[in-house]
């Protein structure tokens, strides 16, 4: 067989073991191949952290696989299992370019001097910079309309503009985002940082593509999309000061005053000539060649209304061109406009909508929707899809200093705090809706919802989850301390149930970190490391993750809450477990379940105890399946199996009843029974919907092995 696993070919798979597809089958063929690993050596030996320890391992399995045939058949039969992770990338769909673009045909022609020199094994990356408003983003964009033919195989962009944090998203969020522009289906994505990298390299292999990373904000969040094929170049967007990235540096200078002229005759159109001829000195003067702002005043130009007395003579500020546009735009409208976009401002939203606008301006949401669309008329705003809309954060921050200036701190402080409380009233109905039956969604004292008030609750926990992680910050500055970790809490069923680990890690950290520091109710502080725990151990980032849930048992033991305790105990068991130190999670889930019974009847949690007892039995067999003690790990495997077809008097449970099966059919292969474990594989199959496609693929896998096993 060692002409079928071959030491390449394992390398290459023990480097996509936990850096593969994410969720339950993710889990599920890394388990596998622990198991396999500790047969194979004799010893339980840890999913080693980095490439090069990993490509040790496979060393050593395959030398041992020359003197054992038969684990080595055991080895190309897991390695052909896997389902087939062949991703076709689509081609992309970069935004449209501006219709005025405007004198910058030379860092144009740059660009595509990159795009066309010879590789000679040189990556090819530009850095794009210029102040805010100079055009970067044009063009880049323009680049991909020009340069179709020069990159066939896809165009990639990815704006980076409405992350929420002070240092924007984390490099593994960029790569997320970016193979999400790939469509690449979210089953398929690693959860891994290193995995994704990984699969975006082999997607871009031998491709011609443009990637484009907008209002990147650090040299870490691009690092690792430096390509190493000729055929694709990385283009690097920054508003502001250039990176230290070695790249071709591409600076956008101001437009000079001949060309500054035509983009205000464009957007303007031949038919508001007299007006652009009358005002064309004063908006050379204010913009200075920001491309921005001379598109911002010439759309002013274009409006068939009274110039205000206050805009004549009106300079803003010499060198902040957009500032000065901002300024302008706002003297164009109403005071209920200008007063609700100030206040909207201030809190620093990376999406607005109707609800927030409406709290900071104590209006209505229809008022604010109607507000909203003239700050979009007079260039304040950019809309957003789903009726969102966004500040660029120059015109965002002069909106915000002129507010602190015109109504003082205490009426600004009032419209933050309304947007808060808000933004609460918001998302604690929706994880409830999202969640009901857990404990882990449960409301503060006092607060009351409505059945059926939300019919979508992870819907909007997805489209508040930037302002929340956000939210959580400011709620912290404003000494809204309580705010701030229900905020962080109200995120549980979008991190269980829909895999937003990277979108909501900024809030659960802060959150987290400010339960410690303000010495929060141990429960709050026990939930929020909990959270933060799971979530960092899906991402694979494991000693951070042990930490986290470690923090959650000792906050729920110094609480005297035994539910808690005991789920804590028990995410520890699954963090052991994801990284093949079976003997330790095993040790975790039999700590877990002493500490489940002894909560006694009437105590909280009662009601839910067979069925985390049953949860905690699966899991003692799958780490007994690790260990080798394959007869214990069958009959807690079947426990669970009983308990959740329904067999002990519980309402049946299909899913948990196919995940369950599915561990038992694994322990049954490895114990050489295969005809036992291809039937519980179409127990599995029969249970599960036809929307379970990566389930459905990792069982027919098995039933492979377990067929070829079956006619040895």
């Amino acid at each position: 067989m060692l002409e079928v696993v071959a030491l390449s070919a394992l390398t290459t798979f023990l480097l996509g073991v936990g850096n593969g597809a994410a969720g339950e089958v993710g889990k599920n063929l890394t388990l596998s191949a622990g198991a396999l690993v500790r047969r194979t050596l004799g010893r339980e030996t840890s999913l080693p952290a980095s490439a090069e320890d990993r490509r040790a391992l496979a060393g050593r399995v395959h030398a041992r696989l020359g003197r054992d045939p038969q684990r080595a058949g055991e080895w190309a039969l897991l390695m052909e299992s896997v389902p087939d992770e062949a991703v076709e990338p689509s081609r992309g769909a970069m935004p449209p370019a501006p219709w005025a673009f405007t004198n910058q045909e030379k860092t144009l022609r740059r660009l595509l001097r990159e795009a066309d020199r010879p590789w000679e094994g040189r990556p090819r990356v530009v850095l794009l910079s210029g102040p805010a408003g100079s055009g970067s983003t044009s063009v880049a964009l323009r680049l991909g309309a020009e340069g179709r033919d020069r990159f066939p195989d896809g165009q990639y962009y990815v704006d980076l503009r409405d992350t929420s944090g002070e240092t924007g998203l984390e490099p593994a969020g960029v790569l997320l985002r970016l193979l999400r522009e790939m469509d690449v289906d979210p089953d398929r994505i690693p959860a891994t940082e290193s995995g994704r990298e990984r699969l975006y390299r082999k997607l871009t292999a031998g491709r011609k593509a443009l990637v484009v990373i907008d209002h990147t904000s650090s040299l870490a969040q691009v690092r690792g999309l430096v390509p190493s094929t000729p055929g694709v170049l990385l283009v690097v967007v920054v508003s502001g000061p250039p990176l230290l990235l070695e790249a071709e540096r591409v600076a956008v200078p101001p437009l000079t005053d001949r060309h500054a002229k035509q983009l205000v005759r464009k957007v303007a159109g031949p038919e508001h000539a007299a007006r652009v001829k009358a005002h064309l000195p004063g908006v050379l003067d204010r913009c200075r060649g920001n491309a921005f702002a001379l598109h911002a005043e010439a759309r002013l130009l274009t409006r068939d209304e009274p110039e205000p007395e206050s805009v004549r003579g009106a300079r803003g500020w010499p060198d902040h061109p957009v500032r000065t546009a901002a300024h302008l735009a706002s003297l164009r409208l109403g005071p209920e406009a200008v007063r609700l976009c100030r206040l909207t401002a201030l809190g620093g939203w990376p999406s607005i909508s109707a609800t927030i606008a409406a709290a900071a301006a104590d209006v209505q949401e229809l008022a604010a929707a109607r507000l909203l669309d003239e700050a979009v008329d007079v260039g304040l705003l950019d809309p957003l899809p789903d009726l969102r809309y966004r500040f660029r954060p120059e015109v965002r921050r002069q909106l915000a200093e002129t507010a602190t200036v015109e109504y003082g701190l205490g009426v600004c402080a009032d419209a933050v705090d309304r947007v808060l409380e808000a933004l609460l009233k918001l998302v604690l109905p929706a994880s409830r809706a999202a969640l009901s039956e857990s404990w882990r969604t449960e409301l503060p004292a006092g607060y009351e919802v409505g059945p059926g008030a939300v019919s979508d609750g992870i819907a909007v926990l997805a489209a508040e989850v930037t302002n929340v992680a956000r939210a959580v910050v400011v709620a912290e500055e404003y000494q809204r301390t309580a705010t701030a970790l229900w905020l962080a809490r109200s995120l549980w069923p979008l991190q269980l149930k829909a895999g937003y680990w990277d979108e909501v890690l900024p809030a659960l950290r802060d959150a987290a970190r400010c339960a410690e520091e303000r010495r929060a109710d141990e429960r709050m502080a026990a939930a929020l490391h909990f959270q933060l725990a799971h979530c960092l151990g899906e991402m694979g980032r494991w000693e951070q993750a042990d930490r986290a849930a470690r923090a959650a048992v000792m906050y729920e033991r110094a609480a005297g809450h035994l539910r808690g305790e005991a789920s804590a105990v028990e995410l520890l068991g699954l963090l052991s477990l994801n990284r093949w130190s079976y003997e330790e999670a095993y040790e975790r889930f039999v700590e877990a379940e002493s500490v489940y019974r002894r909560i006694e009847p009437g105590q909280e949690g009662t009601a839910d105890l067979p069925r985390a007892l049953a949860l905690a039995g699966r899991h003692q067999g799958r780490a007994l399946r690790g260990m080798g003690r394959l007869e214990e790990s069958r009959r807690r495997l079947e426990s669970a199996v009983d308990f959740f077809a329904g067999r002990t008097g519980a309402p049946p449970e299909p899913y948990n009843q196919a995940r369950a099966l599915t561990d038992l059919a694994e322990t049954l292969h490895d114990g050489g029974d295969d005809t036992a474990a291809l039937a519980r594989i179409a127990e599995a199959e029969a249970l599960l919907p036809s929307s379970a496609i990566p389930h459905r693929a990792y069982l027919a896998g098995l039933r492979r092995r377990c067929e070829a096993g079956a006619i040895r």
